[in-house]
């Protein structure tokens, strides 16, 4: 595994690594994981998948400023070199690409990505200009890696619906995968900001979970239940929580992320629905969410 520090090295290290591993007729593959490092079981299982399908497997850990609100965590936000570089050449990591923030952003950026729509409701609501922080700096990295394929937890499924708009829009030849969620044995997402919640709130926070595994299960015993139903049970059941702070609670379409009325009868639906929390607890806010085929309310990932 090869550690590449800059933009020009890391263009030069995939060029070489493609022409060692391609052959007659086959060309080499790349499979690009971005993160933002402090790197745990999901980011993993994102690795695993990159060596499933292709030849050449780079990460970038980058924390990026640009995607951060002013009274956000990104001077905060976790950090461990040592241990994101172990637990990347123990998942098969061909090249870690960890730039600097003046790599990046030599100069102040002067040019965004925006992804329309898509980006109106959840997190992009919550925190504007998020995502077009977020479709900027992978549009970097795609420019500056090139891959074919391009791995995404689940967990943050607007991303990864604002990213496959992007690549579809623009004609990237890129392939988005989006990959399942992953959770403790106790149901809560992983995440590497769980590191920021004391003993206290990280049982409380087993209410996200707790509360999308039976709103499910009423979804299966009330056939006739509603959009706005949903809503209410999803509150009411994290309401139960003392500390739980909701930012939102909601129920749309998925991957358009289009509002459902409250009256909407989910089991008249042929399209898949997400439902998706994003609930504070202390001063860390954390999401979670499943996506569900609403006929038969079956677990889509």
């Amino acid at each position: 595994m090869k550690v590449v520090r800059s933009i020009t090295e890391m263009r030069a290290e995939v060029k070489q690594l493609r022409e060692q591993r391609s052959t007659i007729d086959h060309e080499a593959t790349v499979g690009l994981v971005p993160t933002m490092g402090f790197l745990h079981d999901g980011h993993a299982s994102l690795m695993q998948k990159a060596t499933e399908m292709s030849d050449i497997v780079a990460i970038s850990i980058f924390v990026n400023p640009i995607q951060f609100g002013p009274n956000e965590d990104f001077e905060r936000y976790p950090r461990d070199e040592k241990r994101d570089l172990a637990l990347a050449e123990k998942n098969g990591v061909d090249l870690v690409f960890m730039p600097g923030v003046e790599d990046m952003y030599p100069t102040p950026i002067k040019t965004h990505v925006t992804v329309a729509d898509l980006t109106d409701t959840l997190c992009g609501a919550s925190r504007p200009g998020h995502f077009d922080g977020v479709s900027t700096v992978v549009t970097k990295l795609f420019n500056i890696v090139k891959p074919d394929y391009a791995f995404f937890g689940t967990k943050d499924a607007q991303q990864v619906a604002v990213l496959r708009q992007m690549v579809t829009d623009l004609n990237m030849d890129i392939e988005i995968v989006p990959c399942p969620i992953v959770r403790e044995q106790d149901g809560l997402a992983l995440s590497s900001r769980n590191v920021y919640l004391s003993r206290e709130e990280r049982e409380q926070a087993l209410v996200l979970s707790r509360s999308l595994h039976l709103v499910q299960q009423q979804m299966r015993e009330q056939e006739g239940m509603t959009a706005g139903q949903v809503r209410a049970f999803l509150r009411t059941s994290i309401g139960q929580s003392d500390i739980a702070e909701i930012d939102y609670a909601d129920i749309l379409s998925f991957p358009r992320l289009e509002s459902l009325a409250e009256d909407t009868v989910l089991a008249t639906l042929d399209h898949e629905v997400i439902i998706a929390l994003a609930v504070k607890f202390g001063r860390t806010r954390l999401i979670d969410n499943v996506i569900l085929e609403t006929k038969g309310v079956a677990l889509h990932v």
